[in-house]
């Protein structure tokens, strides 16, 4: 329905009159920019929904009020407040933010910077704010909505447990939820939000607007819809009766059919399907009613007004109007409930309070709810002339509204009314109250409409744009937080990480020197030391001195035990010297692993743990029972020892070892020896071939040395002049009486020398076997597999794995260093790329909600 262009509106109050199309085109205009606002927000709230879902989790704020903190503020025409920033996740971690809430008209916004921010975008220090200063800023927002005192509105979390929430519970906050669930809880508020936009958009775009009318129970709201309607419709009674919602509306929009239609459940109301309600005539609501007792339906009531347009709300010749009668606040938990869920749909709430009772707990909650979507709120307050005093109730309503609904306070004049419904049903009485309220009502919803109709959208909105600025604003202090957190991780972990990569090779190559020279020196010195023991050993002297006691000689008759116990003491003389050679090995070893600790320290970053193994030079060339290759049990009749290198006459203990203290006649007399000596090349390396004397090769000497005829050493003619005068002088009987004392005293004498020669050939000669037998070549050996290289090579074999576990504790430490300190400089360039992603993202989204607001008339409106 509507008027012709050029018809006027009809307002009250002294207020020109004017013209529909004037309204219209103000309405349409400011119609249009909520609706394309609308989108942006919904396109905002859907990329920070997908941003905290893919690409940062994002935190949810708290801001704390600093008591006697608010004094060190930038210098700024614009008043900040310092609050305390905390999170929900982590609420004892706090910081300290500037928080400048800007308020024009309605329109609300919020700064939100560090400090340290706040004074380098500034250029100044910071000062000292009086307390009139801060009271004058703490004035300004009083009366505001949580939002906008630092807390959330639209966006809030419960994050309360206990009962009724209650923060004195000692497990009231839900601090130690984790970051991510407390991101969900987010994510399904900001679609929550979504949903609700989408609902608003459905709500502007309706050229229809929705009237709902509630209260508490007894309050008079269907007596008070009666007097709108100047009928009695709606049922009345002293007790409860309305217990379901009816919504009035013009009969012209049924054809001018004045029913009733109850809504079937579950099914979407259409006036041209009669499948989806059934009817009812007018005179039977108040029992239709009755009978629907406890199912909570729907009515659709289609009443007829025959007033003038000038004075009939739902005939007003404008919009569509319909007035809905719900149901008590506080008549149970469902029907509260549902009055809330409905306030989505409703474009101005008229809230009947009983003059009587004032607010119930209920009426507040409600009001608050209302108030912070849509600001304002039509209040009548009914049963007024039975007040004895008026005042006294006009001023402590007053104050109740100015606490839960500041705006409606400050356009009380036009917005409150207080007044007696049930006397302006009574016929030819002028109620001069009701009138004013009436005609406020439709100036309301009618004349203005941008402030009915569309403002609870705005003020939804400006709520959400602002809960949007306090999100974003606290997670971009936190990327910057987190941007400056991983250029202190790069200035401190890259620099080693370069370092620690430089010198990799570095450190490879000393490692390798170290052990190559521990190894070399280590088996220079065994070959030394054993090839000097072995020289001394043939020569008939113990292979070192100051640790093996020679044998005593005990005479002839005890010659074969001098012979063994000599062999002995040699043998432990090489023993000996093996042992020294291990100990000297253990020192050099010893002194390289500390090399390798210089080494560490050296190139192990600080803060690394230290290698906690600790060298035992005593553990090196321990026999460990198991291995295979370097150990070898020898057996024979009398003995069983367990030795190393049996395999190449190497032994550590050749004491135990059986066949090497096997004494032989050649022990006493090496007649070999001799044989070679005096009848080979004469030199002592022709003994290695321990060729042994036998008949064949006496005889083959004897007459090889016969048949030396023609030579220098015994010629033909001298042999025979020889034998003519020995035989000359052996018939010469005075010669044959001195012959053979002679020849006696030299068999004599040369026997005396031999066994008194004894106890020092035999050394010698016990010395050169075994000398003998120790650097024997097997034929299928190599010449480092004597008994000095291979004691070289088990001793320096030894001391390179001593030095290699050494190298390779510190290299593995080394590694898994420089894989730590790579992997903190990854993440924090990775840290520092996301974060200036997000801080660019969370900017990003603060000019947007600035456009945004600009582009609907939020600011300065």
């Amino acid at each position: 329905m509507g008027l012709g262009k050029d018809s006027p509106v009809p307002t009250h109050g002294g207020e020109r009159h004017l013209k529909v199309e004037d309204v219209q085109e103000a309405y349409i205009e400011q119609k249009d920019r909520l609706i394309v606002a609308l989108d942006a927000s919904q396109r905002i709230l859907g990329s920070l929904r997908d941003f905290n879902k893919n690409q940062w989790v994002v935190r949810y704020p708290t801001l704390q009020e600093r008591s006697g903190d608010d004094d060190v503020l930038p210098k700024k025409p614009r008043r900040s407040i310092r609050r305390s920033l905390g999170f929900a996740d982590d609420p004892d971690n706090q910081t300290d933010v500037l928080y400048t809430p800007n308020r024009k008209g309605l329109a609300r916004s919020v700064t939100l910077a560090s400090i340290s921010d706040a004074q380098e975008q500034l250029g100044e220090s910071a000062s000292e704010v009086t307390a009139a200063e801060n009271d004058k800023v703490a004035g300004d927002d009083e009366g505001q909505s949580p939002s906008k005192c630092g807390d959330f509105n639209i966006l809030r979390l419960d994050l309360k447990l206990g009962p009724h929430g209650a923060s004195t519970s000692p497990a009231a906050l839900v601090s130690h939820l984790e970051r991510g669930s407390i991101a969900n809880l987010l994510d399904e508020r900001i679609a929550s939000a979504i949903q609700h936009m989408d609902k608003l958009r459905l709500r502007v775009l309706d050229t229809s607007s929705k009237v709902l009318v509630t209260g508490d129970l007894n309050s008079g709201k269907s007596t008070f819809v009666n007097a709108l309607l100047r009928r009695e419709v709606m049922p009345v009674d002293q007790q409860p009766c309305t217990t379901a919602f009816c919504e009035v509306h013009d009969a012209s929009e049924n054809n001018g059919v004045e029913e009733v239609h109850i809504l079937k459940d579950g099914v979407s109301y259409s006036i041209s399907d009669e499948s989806t309600f059934s009817r009812a005539s007018l005179a039977d609501l108040e029992s239709t009613v009755t009978d629907n007792e406890g199912t909570q339906p729907v009515f659709k009531v289609y009443l007829a007004d025959s007033r003038v347009p000038s004075e009939s709300l739902l005939n007003n010749g404008v919009v569509d109007i319909s007035l809905i009668d719900a149901p008590g606040l506080n008549r149970d938990s469902w029907q509260t409930t549902a009055v809330f869920a409905r306030q989505e749909e409703i474009d101005v709430v008229v809230f009947v309070v009983s003059a009587e009772n004032h607010f119930t707990l209920s009426a507040k909650d409600f009001l608050w709810s209302a108030s912070n979507e849509k600001a304002y709120v039509f209040i009548v307050v009914n049963k007024f002339e039975q007040i004895r005093n008026k005042e006294k109730c006009r001023k402590l309503v007053m104050e109740q509204i100015k606490d839960f609904s500041p705006r409606t306070y400050e356009d009380a004049a036009d917005l409150v009314h207080f007044v007696d419904s049930a006397a302006a049903l009574r016929p030819y009485t002028a109620n001069p109250a009701f009138d004013d309220l009436e005609s406020s009502l439709r100036s309301f919803v009618l004349v203005k409409r941008s402030k009915s109709k569309l403002q609870p959208a705005s003020t939804y909105l400006s709520n959400l744009l602002t809960d949007i600025d306090l999100l974003v604003g606290a997670n971009a202090i936190v990327a910057q937080s987190d941007i400056d957190r991983a250029k202190d991780d790069l200035l401190r972990s890259k620099p080693i990480w370069e370092k620690m990569k430089n010198s990799r090779d570095a450190l490879e190559d000393a490692l390798e020197a170290v052990e190559e020279e521990g190894v070399l020196a280590t088996g220079e010195r065994t070959n030394a030391l054993l090839t000097a023991a072995l020289e001394r050993v043939a020569q008939g002297q113990p292979g070192v001195d100051h640790f093996i006691s020679f044998p005593t000689y005990r005479g002839i008759f005890r010659i074969w035990d001098y012979a063994r116990d000599v062999r002995q003491a040699l043998l432990a003389s090489l023993d000996a010297a093996v042992k020294l050679a291990e100990t000297e090995a253990r020192a050099a070893t010893t002194a390289r692993v500390a090399k390798v600790g210089d080494l560490g320290n050296e190139y192990l970053p600080q803060g690394v743990e230290r290698s906690r193994r600790v060298f035992v030079p005593e553990a090196m060339f321990s026999v460990r029972p198991g291995k295979k290759g370097g150990l070898q049990r020898c057996r024979s009749a009398t003995a069983s020892a367990v030795v190393a290198g049996g395999i190449y006459n190497l032994g550590i203990g050749l004491v135990q070892r059986p066949d090497m203290l096997e004494t032989t006649f050649n022990d006493i007399f090496d007649f070999n020896h001799h044989l070679v000596v005096h009848f080979g090349s004469g030199k002592a390396e022709d003994e290695d071939s321990e060729t042994y004397p036998t008949a064949l090769s006496v005889l083959s000497v004897g007459v090889g040395a016969l048949s030396m005829v023609g030579g220098k050493v015994i010629g033909a003619r001298g042999l025979l002049d020889g034998i003519v005068r020995l035989s000359e002088l052996f018939a010469d009987e005075s010669a044959r009486k001195w012959v053979a004392p002679i020849a006696g005293a030299v068999v004599i004498g040369a026997t005396a020398y031999f066994f008194l020669e004894l106890p020092n050939s035999i050394p010698r000669t016990v010395g050169r076997r075994i000398r003998a037998s120790l650097v024997r070549v097997d034929e299928n050996a190599t010449e480092q597999e004597t008994f000095v290289n291979a004691h070289a090579g088990r001793v320096s074999r030894e001391t390179r794995k001593v030095l290699r576990l050494a190298s390779w504790d510190l290299r593995e430490r080394f590694r898994v260093a420089m894989e730590e300190r790579g992997k903190e400089v990854k993440d924090a360039e990775e840290l520092d790329e996301k974060a200036r992603k997000t801080l660019q993202f969370f900017h990003d989204v603060e000019r947007r909600t600035g456009v945004v607001r600009e582009d609907a008339s939020l600011v300065g409106t």
